[in-house]
């Protein structure tokens, strides 16, 4: 059997922002989330501040749009906006700082956003793309949801069922990857000078659903925003796919990947995903040294495995557990600290092209 089919592309362009549009609300380069209005409708954003220091740091915005609002709608969301308490959720949690906000659908619009692209849904779109290369038909991904919740780790009950918190978490997710739209700008030269393109983008689009046992009455934004509810199958489209279908601009990943969530563990503490798509995007911005080595500051390891906090001990054992976890499956074939000032230290990876590699 040749690599390519050992192997599935994933787009170049989504891994460049990919750490970026799943910054965490600890990043220091995220902002406090705004309610805005313009011509063409009501939005709930976020931003993500651009780092001067390191080009893969760019700015980058989600954003999710607001449909149907009232002028009513909408001043009482604003003051449901004003119970957003975003110190509490970075100190206590999310939940903890939305508790505050008593409509449940304005409750799960923000944790939406503020969790957007968590290491779980990163690892549904890893799925999705997968899926995309076995089904061989462009951008459209048809596939059962109980397919994706075996391969995220789920087990059914003895009945052959999910979990409501299961099916309900799933379907949360898809509608936020289906509904945050990614803004960023992208270089682009003209003439003799550099201007820049504003990309307007989600992870994916729902084109439809499907209900095993009919009569049932389902609404796919209602159920993500009220309820427990699932449909039985999904066809979405993956909007960055011009990689894979035009450009040649793509990372292949082994068909061997791991998407499963450790259970009983929070998403946010999938270190190892994390790792694996921050080398990932890192390699289609910096050039591979001898196509296999890549040097990265510990600074921003530890700021893209959302290690943050200021017990610098704890943060180095876990990036070194983790690393180590990735030795273990083949990703990583050596890493070792190059030395140099306290907080210049960088980590240099050799990279197993059998697991990932650059076109």
């Amino acid at each position: 059997m040749s690599k390519e089919h050992t192997a599935f592309p994933v787009d170049g362009q989504l891994l460049m922002v990919l750490p970026r549009a799943g910054a965490s609300i600890r990043n220091p380069d995220v902002q406090q989330p705004i309610l805005r209005a313009d011509a063409d409708g009501y939005y709930l954003e976020m931003r993500v501040n651009a780092d001067p220091k390191d080009e893969s740091e760019v700015a980058l915005t989600r954003r999710v749009q607001l449909e149907e609002l009232s002028a009513q709608e909408w001043e009482e969301l604003k003051a449901q906006y004003a119970n957003l308490n975003l110190k509490v959720c970075t100190e206590e949690g999310i939940s903890k700082g939305l508790e505050k906000i008593q409509d449940r659908r304005v409750q799960r619009l923000f944790k939406a956003l503020l969790t957007f692209l968590n290491p779980r849904q990163v690892a549904i779109v890893l799925f999705l793309y997968k899926e995309a290369r076995e089904q061989d038909n462009g951008s459209l991904v048809s596939f059962r949801s109980n397919d994706l919740l075996e391969s995220l780790g789920y087990t059914r009950a003895k009945d052959g069922s999910f979990t409501a918190r299961s099916r309900s978490q799933l379907n949360q997710d898809l509608v936020a990857l289906h509904r945050t739209e990614l803004v960023f700008a992208k270089s682009l030269k003209k003439g003799n000078t550099m201007g820049a393109k504003v990309i307007v983008k989600s992870i994916l689009r729902i084109r439809d659903y499907e209900i095993d046992n009919v009569p049932r009455d389902f609404d796919l934004a209602k159920a993500a925003d009220y309820t427990y509810e699932l449909a039985d199958a999904y066809t979405v489209a993956l909007e960055f796919f011009e990689g894979s279908e035009r450009t040649g601009d793509y990372i292949l990943f082994s068909n061997s990947i791991d998407t499963k969530q450790k259970l009983g563990s929070n998403a946010k503490h999938d270190y190892k995903m994390k790792l694996l798509v921050y080398l990932a995007s890192r390699m289609k911005w910096d050039k591979l040294i001898d196509g296999q080595y890549l040097v990265i500051s510990k600074q921003y390891l530890f700021k893209n495995l959302d290690l943050l906090g200021s017990n610098l001990s704890r943060n180095n054992q876990i990036l070194w557990r983790t690393i180590e976890e990735l030795q273990a499956i083949g990703y990583i074939l050596d890493a070792q600290e190059l030395p140099g000032k306290r907080k210049m230290t960088s980590i240099q990876f050799q990279i197993n092209p059998e697991k990932l590699r650059c076109n």
